[in-house]
């Protein structure tokens, strides 16, 4: 009969240790499967405020925006923008909604402000570059194109 090698108790019951591939591979594995799951969350906060966006401007909950309902959402930013009571608004008062170039472009007669025409007439053109399908009404989808965004920078 052969003789069985003997091993000792302590030798039985060590464990193998994970050497550098094995650690490798588990880290990869983890960061395959907890990336992903990470990533749709940044879509969705991002989503998030376009969405906020259509229902707050939304009255008639169709999911879309016309541009009558972009318009009174417009207004209602010019009214509290507004704040110096003179009938217009200035670049201070935008607070960042449009840039120097995009404000001096929409100021039709060139006096550094936008009244409420020139604002709204704004928005119009604005909603017009979102609406590629020109059906007359902007969804999330047409929302969260870089126009829709432009858009939306109106009517915050």
């Amino acid at each position: 009969m052969p003789a069985t090698p003997h091993r000792s108790a302590r030798a039985a019951t060590r464990r193998p240790t994970m050497g550098a591939p094995t650690v490798a591979l588990a880290t990869a594995l983890v960061t395959l499967l907890v990336l992903p799951a990470a990533l749709p969350s940044a879509a969705l906060a991002r989503s998030s405020g376009t969405e906020r966006a259509l229902k707050m401007v939304d009255t008639d909950h169709d999911g879309t925006i016309d541009l009558a309902e972009a318009q009174a959402a417009a207004g209602k930013v010019f009214d509290a923008a507004e704040t110096d009571k003179d009938g217009t608004v200035d670049a201070k008062e935008l607070k960042g909604r449009l840039s120097k170039k995009d404000l001096k472009a929409a100021d039709t007669d060139s006096d550094g402000t936008l009244d409420r025409k020139e604002y709204l007439a704004l928005v119009a053109q604005r909603f017009t570059a979102a609406d590629p399908d020109n059906d007359g009404t902007l969804d999330a989808r047409e929302l969260k194109s870089p126009a829709g965004r432009s858009l939306l920078q109106l009517l915050k």
